[in-house]
């Protein structure tokens, strides 16, 4: 039963793929398409006939059968339309990342508390059926304790006119993160550099330290000749490699590793190195959309009244490693504490 209304704001990259799932899932009615550009709207009239276009968002917010809206606008704009969406009661779910400060995150967090109402922030990757397998692998103890986290996310283009390349990709690889890693990382060194005009980083590299031993690095680059999306994660037990390239082995985990061999306990530095070099396994992941899943998640929030996965707190912990990274890059590569 299609028994939540939902409106999509912005019909750029990623508006249509919000647009289609909320149309296909089962409890959510599309009824309402907003965009600032007329002919995306006319032409997405034409492909969703039953649906009420407009240029005006305030349209949607005003209408009050509208139960939730989605916002894939550029992120400048995020802050000013999730709040007002939110200060007329309906659901939100907003593409990443949340917001371009702490600040405005957390009085969104807030805001949407005070109203009752679910904020979704959009880590799609958090619903794939990739990161949920090694999540659910963690859980059980299966990797033992982590011990680095290295990420890298690079290809040619697509440059960005508003945002440099670290809040353009490392959100993806940060909610990543987030979701599997227990611990807050405590601190960030970024350094990167800027080839093209308008002085917006096009490569970067950003190293987040925790408060013990776990160290966790990321690559994010519009300039690459290649493009690789891979997750590496070292544990005491097994290791892991996710690559959502690879269409027939996305998760692989390894039994390798090293154990100490102690030649004298009252010697550290005498410790030996053993290398353990066992089998290789590549479970089968489900292919479902994941913004499907998410959508699905988005709308069972609503219905129950649960706490999303990815709510407005997990945006506000990506924002604030997002910021922080910011303000080392403009320091050309300081400490920023978190």
């Amino acid at each position: 039963m299609k028994d939540i209304t939902v409106g999509v704001i912005g019909c750029g990259y990623w508006g249509p793929n919000l647009i289609r799932n909320f149309n296909e899932n089962q409890h959510t009615a599309l009824t309402h398409i907003c965009d600032l550009n007329k002919e995306k709207v006319e032409r997405m009239k034409l492909r969703y006939p039953h649906v009420a276009v407009t240029t005006d968002y305030r349209e949607l917010l005003k209408d009050k059968s509208l139960d939730a809206v989605a916002v894939a606008t550029p992120v400048s704009s995020h802050y000013r339309l999730v709040r007002e969406a939110l200060e007329a009661g309906k659901h939100v779910l907003v593409e990443k990342p949340f917001t371009p400060t702490v600040k405005e995150a957390e009085r969104l967090v807030e805001l949407a508390h005070k109203k009752g109402r679910v904020l979704l922030v959009d880590h799609t990757f958090i619903y794939t059926g990739a990161v949920r397998d090694i999540r659910s692998r963690i859980d059980a103890g299966e990797l033992g304790d982590i011990f680095y986290f290295d990420s890298v996310r690079v290809n040619l283009g697509l440059f960005q006119h508003d945002v440099n390349v670290v809040w353009d990709l490392a959100p993806h690889d940060l909610s990543i993160m987030d979701y599997l890693v227990a611990e807050e990382p405590v601190s960030v060194v970024a350094t990167g550099a800027a080839h093209t005009p308008g002085g917006l980083e096009d490569v970067a590299y950003l190293t987040l330290r925790f408060r013990g031993d776990l160290i966790a690095h990321f690559h994010v680059n519009w300039m690459s000749p290649v493009k690789i999306r891979k997750v590496i994660i070292g544990g005491s037990k097994k290791m892991v490699v996710f690559d959502d390239l690879d269409p027939a082995e996305k998760v692989k985990i390894y039994d390798k590793g090293i154990s100490l061999s102690k030649a004298n306990e009252k010697t550290v530095h005498q410790s030996l190195v053993q290398y353990r070099i066992g089998d290789m396994h590549a479970p089968a992941i489900g292919n479902r959309e994941a913004l499907g899943v998410e959508v699905e998640h988005f709308a069972d929030c609503i219905r129950n009244s649960k706490a999303p996965l990815t709510g407005g707190d997990a945006g506000l912990r990506v924002v604030r490693v997002l910021e922080a990274a910011d303000k080392s890059l403009k320091k050309g590569g300081v400490r920023v504490s978190l």
